[in-house]
């Protein structure tokens, strides 16, 4: 299942790569290198213009386009226009997001059905939110959170159940639902709030929504939901990272993804279940890096983007050499954050945290 979690992972990378790639070579630029991994070379083919290289480590990869070297050649990077540039770079991350779409449609038809917000009736004796919410609702908010996919209100609940202190007993949320064609807001749904041996709380879902036999249709409607859902996610994350919501320590890199991709892989018995939920977690990483590499960060492609939307602006390029210097010093940093990130994710795989 290791393996299965690193080539699940290598192939996200290469996604990423053929997007640069296949964008470049539409555009006539000469691509020098597509390599797989980072470090030395394991395995090399020169091709008819391009060098073909795996590396030993299968942390990243690379399209090398001279996007930081001065030239003569007229298929050079830096000699295409702006907009076939910018082009190129948004490729790859734009090739994350619809691998990221498609995993979600193979997901949703693997499981077999298509899950809906629409509330289908409620579990237990005596289900407290029963008072509050019907039957036939389709839910639309929880506590202003739009829902797009089931997936949404799991994450409101639960997300909130884990501020609970030890001596509540109910979580109120408050819930916009569509009920007989009509928006209805229904303010302090409670919830019951379990409590488990360690500490934690979550709450009760007592509620259960609607699922739909496949068609094409709603397969295609839900992929792209789905898709969105994680998006938003990711984005909601790295908000609640900037703020000190999380710590260094929460952050996962290329190890620990490996980790949760196995353990989501080996999660239960049964293995469609299983296989659902790997591929629920390869969308949510191809999302969040498609996501991640169009932030203005310097050496990813969002930086580079905002670097010719200046150039744009100001009708010249900014000199190679300082944007190279930029580009080096934000490689070099996110290279020592890999660095820290992968050993708290080896001393967590060790430590069982």
């Amino acid at each position: 299942m290791i393996i299965l979690a690193i080539l699940a992972f290598c192939v996200i990378i290469i996604i990423h790569e053929m997007g640069h790639f296949f964008a470049a070579k539409a555009c006539g630029m000469k691509v020098s290198e597509f390599s797989l991994g980072m470090g030395p070379r394991i395995f090399k083919k020169q091709g008819k213009e391009t060098l073909y290289t795996v590396k030993l480590l299968p942390l990243g990869g690379s399209v090398q386009l001279g996007e930081d070297e001065e030239s003569d050649d007229p298929r050079s990077f830096r000699n295409k226009p702006v907009w076939q540039r910018i082009i190129v770079l948004a490729a790859g991350p734009f090739m994350n997001l619809v691998l990221g779409v498609i995993v979600c449609a193979i997901a949703i038809i693997v499981s077999g059905r298509v899950v809906t917000s629409e509330i289908g009736g409620f579990r237990g004796d005596e289900p407290v939110s029963s008072q509050y919410l019907q039957a036939g609702d389709e839910i639309v908010e929880v506590n202003g959170l739009s829902v797009w996919s089931s997936m949404d209100i799991s994450y409101a609940l639960q997300n909130s159940a884990s501020k609970a202190t030890p001596d509540m007993e109910y979580m109120t949320y408050d819930f916009k639902v569509k009920r007989n064609g009509e928006i209805v807001p229904i303010d302090n749904v409670q919830f019951a709030v379990a409590k488990a041996d360690d500490g934690t709380t979550s709450v009760v879902l007592d509620f259960y929504v609607i699922a739909h036999k496949l068609d094409f249709g709603n397969v295609f409607v839900y992929s792209f939901k789905e898709a969105a859902t994680y998006g938003r996610l990711v984005w909601i994350s790295l908000i609640d990272l900037i703020s000190g919501t999380y710590g260094l320590n929460e952050l996962s890199g290329p190890v620990g993804v490996v980790s949760a991709i196995t353990q989501t892989a080996t999660s239960s018995a049964d293995m469609r279940i299983n296989f659902t939920n790997l591929l629920s977690m390869i969308a949510l990483i191809t999302i969040n890096l498609g996501i991640f590499n169009l932030l203005p960060i310097p050496a990813l492609d969002g930086s580079r983007i905002i670097f010719l939307l200046i150039e744009l602006v100001r009708r010249k390029p900014m000199k190679p050499e300082y944007e190279g210097m930029v580009h080096f010093i934000g490689f070099a940093a996110l290279m020592i954050l890999m660095l820290v990130v992968t050993f708290n994710d080896i001393v967590k795989l060790f430590s069982g945290g």
